[in-house]
């Protein structure tokens, strides 16, 4: 088996195999708390620069009741900005993306910002007295890239800068140049589930439901595949192809169109690769392209499932064959984990429910309701505290937890 360029978390041989009891799947005073403590406070992935190749092109992205806009300013610089305009609120701009020419004019009332945010000017400036016009520009939000990829985050949080959390993958990630990746062009990338949003992560956080679940995977490297987990919330699935021809159309016509990639190390060679990113999105890479996806919570029983794809430059027609069965093999899997994401969600309700028994190989579920309950310990309750409690019982728990020294 090819080796690994970093170490993986040991599996303990006593640990518990249970995982997170029920309630917290549907408690609406635990996931105002999941917003406050990590949604908002945690690094989310919004794009790539690619997404905005000219001055004036914008990325919008929402995230529980917080909006967000990222845009390359007439200087060329990334910059992301609270959507909302300093005059009442309004969304200065409506959409998933989209250019500005030269300006960003809220629809409103009509102030007017530049492209790097400042406040142009008001409508009818004199009707509000002095103003200083370098007070009112739109709120800038904490923004990072690496290798391309844009992060933002609402609130500080307890992650470190995003280069330094993502340091384990930097290597993988320069070899497959993602810097220079390419948004291909999908309408409408999201489904919206009526699961909380742990249901998903769940489902995604292990590869012990390879076999059975996902027969195109099975078929193309679950001979191969391999769950990792790191520190700091980061994980590594991977499986290498093309030992067998493949029995499946698309899997015996992937491996045979898939072009070879001596430019990369032999650990990601004919390997299909996934980076995963507590708490909720994955980058997923294949010899011809990548994407990203993550799972957004709408309310403690809706998760809109999102992402983008991307390809490499100068791309032969053999690659643009293998992407598209790629593609195909991607997509039928996404169909086959939104259903068992549905009946995994369906089971917290049911009196008969009792938790649930863990294999070896989903400890990565079991490291992903780990870092859950550091941040809210109350997760670790069997019975749910009153819901009107729930909030205070867990900074009751958080003031009773051992100082790290």
């Amino acid at each position: 088996m090819t080796e690994l360029p970093f170490a993986t978390l040991p599996v303990p041989n006593d640990w518990d195999r249970r995982g997170l009891p029920a309630w917290t799947y549907h408690s609406p005073a635990l996931f105002a708390l999941e917003r406050e403590r990590l949604f908002l406070t945690h690094w989310q992935v919004v794009g790539h620069v690619a997404d905005l190749p000219h001055p004036g092109d914008w990325l919008s992205f929402d995230l529980l009741g917080e909006r967000a806009v990222v845009m390359r300013g007439q200087d060329s610089v990334v910059r992301a900005f609270h959507n909302l305009c300093r005059h009442r609120g309004a969304r200065v701009l409506d959409g998933d993306k989209g250019s500005c020419k030269g300006a960003i004019v809220c629809p409103f009332h009509g102030w007017v910002y530049n492209l790097d945010g400042s406040l142009r000017g008001a409508a009818r400036p004199t009707s509000f007295g002095e103003m200083r016009r370098e007070d009112f520009g739109l709120k800038p939000i904490e923004m990072q890239i690496f290798h391309g990829f844009i992060f933002l985050r609402f609130r500080p949080g307890p992650q470190p800068d995003v280069a330094t959390l993502f340091a384990p993958f930097d290597a993988d990630f320069a070899a497959y140049r993602m810097e220079e990746v390419l948004p291909v062009k999908v309408p409408d990338w999201f489904s919206d589930l009526p699961v909380n949003w742990k249901s998903v992560r769940d489902v995604d956080n292990e590869g012990y439901h390879v076999a059975l679940a996902h027969p195109g995977l099975q078929d193309l490297y679950g001979r191969t595949y391999r769950d990792h987990n790191l520190a700091n919330g980061l994980s590594m699935s991977i499986g290498w192809f093309g030992d067998v021809p493949g029995r499946l159309w698309s899997v015996r016509n992937y491996v045979k169109a898939s072009p070879p990639r001596p430019d990369l190390p032999p650990h990601l060679q004919r390997a299909w690769t996934y980076y995963g990113l507590f708490p909720n999105q994955v980058f997923a890479v294949t010899p011809e392209g990548a994407s990203f996806y993550q799972d957004l919570p709408l309310s403690v029983g809706e998760t809109r499932l999102t992402g983008r794809l991307y390809r490499w430059p100068n791309e032969s027609r053999a690659a643009r064959l293998a992407r598209y069965l790629a593609y195909r093999i991607d997509r039928d899997t996404s169909a086959e984990d939104r259903q068992l994401s549905i009946w995994s969600n369906e089971s917290m309700r049911s009196d008969a429910f009792e938790g649930f028994h863990l294999s070896d190989l989903e400890y990565g579920l079991r490291c992903h309701h780990d870092g859950l309950r550091r941040l809210m310990p109350v997760m670790s309750l069997d019975q749910p505290p009153p819901e009107d409690r729930i909030a205070a019982r867990n900074a009751e728990m958080i003031c009773d937890l051992p100082v790290q020294g």
